[in-house]
């Protein structure tokens, strides 16, 4: 299905590897191809020669580098398709998913080529004290060096873009390390998106990818000459990456457990319809797919038998089909977690509404309520099929209890009152509030990510340009 070349693109080639290792479909565990596996001495090898890339990669011009970005989209819009197939095989994502993937990832790499030419800084009046009179001051934004990019396995492709296209509009050479699960299209984009750099007039070796597990990650991570490390994640990694790697930068897009508020005035058909689009895309396995509903007290009945009555919306099977809406997770143990902790949250008092089991290798769309707020499936992220209903008797109430988590990534409100949405924009504590649409909605143009353990800086290729560079500040006194 992909077509790309053996090894590892490492450098300005594709290195051998000694092993490869199955990448099997969720859904029946049939082998979908074989990826190859990197070791701490390729990751190594990979900084090593994006260092020695640091300087050729930040004198491209800016024509260069979106050029290259437009030439990535053209090459991505061309295998779109395929590139969908792939994405459905080795992750085991519903296709109506996958199809949603490629295309923010098509928006990402165009817009990025776009904020090349927005890359500018700004004059300083360093007169406002009487020694800067007679003084120029300007600064300009200069690539941070070398990036380092981690993704994980729900959104391979799309995760992956936000790290590559950036960093190429920066002027930053870039190692991605994809998902050992799930690094099949990431391969074929990355091959892609060096192809395109290199007839624009940059060097292959700006883009690399190493595959493998923890020992992988702590090598590009840990290594002193490194300019920034962005990572997607659970926030336990991430924690772990800002620790080891600092005093270097990190951006850190990490995990939630996202509320969606109903209030009273709401237009409850249109929550509950929020609640199954949100609730249950991509099998559960997104950051700022819907976990906790709060709901006023005073329609908190009727809108769960609504919630209940949309279940027959949610259709369960091959994720090839383009009906399916939820399939398995990503493999056994992800299953078997989200599993106990739905028993562990019935045996703590919490009462199935719908779902509750497992089909086969299948967690069934589940809709539980009076779940304890000590329970996991209330205060951590399930990352998977499962949301979890509570009646509140007044909207403060409802925004406190948002609060009351460890996580702030996306948040809904559903409600037909311009107050209720300019309060609840102003008392949740998240990176995003969203009014009268899913938490899960994200423009890839936006500024994204969280607050507390949901993660540190902000990505959407503006913003993620931004933090891939640096201020320098250019102080002139044209007469000595």
């Amino acid at each position: 299905m992909a077509n790309y070349p053996a090894g590892l693109p490492i450098g300005d080639e594709w290195v051998p590897v000694a092993t490869y290792d199955d990448v099997l479909f969720p859904y029946d565990g049939a082998v979908v191809g074989q990826a190859p596996i990197g070791s701490k001495e390729l990751a190594s090898k990979a900084v090593d020669i994006a260092v020695e890339n640091r300087a050729a990669m930040a004198a491209l011009p800016s024509h260069v580098r979106a050029r290259a970005l437009r030439l990535a989209h053209e090459r991505f819009l061309a295998h779109q398709e395929e590139i969908e197939q792939l994405l459905v095989q080795e992750t085991g994502k519903p296709l109506v998913d996958c199809k949603v993937e490629t295309a923010r990832s098509a928006l990402t790499l165009a817009t990025a080529a776009e904020e090349v030419a927005r890359l500018h800084g700004e004059t300083v009046p360093l007169d406002v004290i009487p020694a800067g009179e007679g003084l120029i001051g300007f600064w300009t934004r200069k690539p941070i060096g070398v990036v380092v990019g981690i993704t994980g396995f729900n959104y391979p492709v799309l995760l992956a873009c936000h790290k590559l296209a950036p960093a190429v509009a920066a002027g930053c050479p870039v190692v991605v390390k994809p998902p050992p699960q799930a690094p099949l299209a990431t391969l074929w984009l990355v091959h892609l998106m060096r192809e395109a750099l290199v007839e624009a007039g940059g060097p292959a070796a700006g883009i690399q990818l190493v595959t493998g597990g923890v020992e992988v990650g702590e090598a590009l991570t840990t290594d002193p000459r490194i300019g920034m490390v962005s990572f997607t994640g659970s926030a336990a990694v991430g924690h772990h990456i800002a620790r080891a790697a600092a005093p270097r930068k990190v951006v850190l897009e990490l995990g939630s457990n996202a509320a969606l508020v109903v209030a009273a005035d709401a237009d409850l058909d249109a929550a509950a319809d929020a609640v199954i689009r949100g609730g249950f895309y991509a099998n559960g396995q997104a950051c700022i797919s819907v976990q906790r509903v709060l709901v006023e007290q005073a329609v908190a009945d009727r809108f769960a038998s609504k919630v209940v009555d949309a279940l027959d919306r949610v259709v369960v099977g091959d994720p090839r089909s383009p009906d399916t809406r939820v399939a398995p997770l990503i493999d056994a143990g992800s299953t078997e977690r989200v599993q106990a902790w739905v028993d562990a949250a019935v045996a703590a008092g919490a009462t199935v509404l719908a779902g509750g089991a497992t089909d086969g290798r299948t967690v069934q769309p589940t809709v539980l309520t009076d779940v304890p707020e000590d329970a996991d499936v209330w205060c951590e992220e399930i990352f998977g099929p499962v949301v979890a209903l509570r009646a509140v008797p007044d909207l403060p109430t409802a925004y406190a209890m948002v609060n009351n988590s460890r996580y702030g990534l996306h948040c809904a409100v559903y409600t037909s009152s311009l107050d209720t949405a300019f309060a609840a924009i102003d008392a949740i504590e998240a990176g995003g509030v969203v009014v009268n649409e899913v938490p899960g909605f994200r423009s890839d143009i936006a500024p994204y990510g969280g607050v507390k353990d949901s993660g540190i800086g902000r990505e959407g290729p503006r913003f993620a340009i931004e933090e891939m560079t640096v201020t320098r500040m250019a102080t002139i006194r044209p007469r000595p």
